[in-house]
């Protein structure tokens, strides 16, 4: 073991989508980290291939969503999900999603959805973290043990490339490590099913004609129905060649078929196709009991694990990344409160939770959804059991796994935190479009000179306010008497008054609204205590009646 020790703020194991987010908002924020990650960067069987909007807009923040929209999925290769007894055989229902160059502007948000299959969007992130000595990241290392005291964690990595040992000294520890989560076990955190494990298997292939061949047919997602196996989505990984069949494990006797032969079965049209890799997998419907063991986090799979039906779970482990980011900056900065770090659970576990239902609720849509024998067949039979398909698909609401604002954007924090919302007191208020409710994300709004409102956020507190003539002189001495950093902006324009309700809004780090109100703070001390995490928010001043 090297004899000296490598001391950082906070040391992330794993180096995945979420840890490789923890570790950009850590260095945006100009906090010291380092992640070990075991493997050497590689990805050579595609996982996650859909970035949803909100997590665009925190790579926006880190200076990479040109970079992953540029990746090079084409941008005339439709989004639409399609579902049909084979892939270039019988259509029953599309949902028609446009392309990339075509596709309607989102209103809410200013980086829609991207497609950026897991072997694009590694290399992007380890080159924008750099390795060592220029960058935090340590490829082909492993945590091999910690242990934990009152002032940090004290681990040892273990280089695989040097054979050699590593004494690191951090302050704090983030487990990004995935579902069998060492980190997690050590931590004795325990992580119940909420639903029962199913098995599948990921079939990679190249089919270089099939995009040609299929013509208009083309689409994203292919939701096939031709067994209890074979009725799950095969999809375009690269919009070019490359495809991802699933297989259900927990079918019939052909989901042990070879690769080949299940691929053959799920393509109907004649075209070369190479199987690349199979690889079987368990899905786990699991929430972690608790997210922090004192010094140490559970962030992403670590945490929870869920269906990918929908596209929730690196998007949920990526959120919780830019909510942990800003916490561990502000106590490491000295101005967070003692109870600012507690609140990383309070708020981001009530979400995975919400977000593994409702990727279940897609999943058991699917797996449900009975196949009659026949729907295959051209007889008159066959075109009956299509049409009766077509109908109960059209009723089930099978858009909704792919247009989810309330999973994506619309989910709410309820902390100390946080301040109970003055037009929504209850928190029950039902979600139809992003609002700036407290806790909810800030509301996107374009700017004249084409900036959003999410742009405004970012590294310190924002207190947004439509008066030009507000006197916000005692909120900014609060803040800068307890060290946290406050910005307040004026900002009258029409949409931005309209989407965000009332006069003064007061946005977190994170881009999340902590506090607002139709008048400035009456108790502003009491506030600035509150969102650093020094004592509960619903204690501050303003009401639902005042603010009415």
């Amino acid at each position: 073991m090297d004899d000296e020790t490598r001391e950082v703020d906070v040391l992330i194991v794993g180096g995945g989508p979420v840890g490789m987010a923890l570790a950009l908002d850590l260095r945006y924020r100009g906090v010291d980290c380092l992640l070990v990650e075991s493997g050497d960067g590689t990805v050579s069987h595609p996982k996650v291939s859909t970035v949803g909007a909100r997590s665009m807009e925190l790579f926006r923040r880190w200076g990479l969503a040109e970079a992953i929209r540029n990746a090079g999925w084409p941008g005339d290769h439709p989004l639409d999900a399609a579902w049909v007894t084979a892939v270039g055989e019988h259509e029953l229902h599309r949902l028609k999603r446009g392309t990339v160059d075509d596709r309607p502007a989102h209103e809410h948000v200013p980086e829609p959805e991207a497609v950026c299959p897991q072997h694009w969007m590694a290399p992007l992130l380890t080159g924008a973290l750099g390795e060592v000595p220029a960058g935090p990241l340590w490829l082909r290392c492993s945590l091999e043990a910690f242990a934990q005291d009152e002032h940090g964690v004290s681990a040892t990595v273990f280089d695989h490339g040097t054979e050699r040992q590593h004494a690191i000294r951090a302050r704090y520890l983030a487990g990004c490590d995935g579902a069998s989560s060492p980190v997690r076990t050590r931590c004795g955190i325990d992580s119940p099913a909420f639903h029962p494990t199913r098995t599948f298997r990921n079939i990679l292939f190249r089919a270089p004609e099939l995009r040609t061949r299929l013509g208009d047919s083309n689409a994203l997602f292919y939701f096939l129905m031709l067994s209890s196996s074979l009725r799950f989505p095969m999809r375009a990984i690269d919009g070019s060649e490359l495809y991802r069949l699933t297989v259900g494990l927990d079918g019939d006797h052909e989901a042990d078929e070879p690769a080949q032969e299940l691929v053959d079965r799920a393509v109907a049209v004649e075209t070369p196709i190479e199987v690349l890799s199979d690889n079987r997998w368990h899905l786990t419907h699991r929430v972690a009991e608790s997210f922090r063991a004192g010094r140490v986090f559970l962030v992403g799979d670590a945490a929870h694990t869920l269906s990918p039906s929908g596209g929730f779970g690196m998007n949920t482990g990526i959120c919780s990344a830019a909510d942990l980011g800003w916490k561990l900056a502000a106590v490491l900065s000295g101005w967070g409160g003692e109870h600012l770090l507690d609140t990383y659970e309070l708020e981001r576990r009530p979400v995975a939770v919400e977000s593994l239902e409702e990727a279940n609720l897609n999943l058991t849509r699917t797996v449900n959804r009975s196949i009659p024998a026949e729907l295959r067949a051209d007889t008159p039979a066959g075109r009956r059991a299509r049409e009766q398909m077509v109908r109960r698909l059209r009723a089930s609401d099978v858009g909704r796994e792919f247009n989810a604002p309330h999973i994506h954007l619309g989910f709410r924090y309820f902390s100390p935190a946080v301040a109970t919302d003055p037009l929504d007191p209850t928190g029950a208020a039902p979600v139809t479009a992003p609002r700036a409710t407290t806790g909810s994300r800030a509301p996107h709004c374009w700017l004249p000179d084409d900036s959003s409102t999410l742009d405004l956020f970012g590294r310190e507190f924002v207190l947004l306010h439509v008066a030009d003539t507000a006197d916000l002189d005692e909120v900014h001495q609060a803040f800068a008497d307890r060290g946290i950093p406050l910005r307040s902006v004026h900002c009258a324009q029409r949409d931005v008054a309209e989407a965000y309700e009332l006069s003064y809004v007061l946005v977190r780090p994170d881009g999340h609204v902590a506090w607002r109100g139709e008048h400035s703070p009456e108790e502003p001390h009491r506030l600035a205590e509150a969102v650093r995490g020094a004592e509960p928010a619903r204690h501050i001043d303003e009401t639902a009646a005042g603010a009415r």
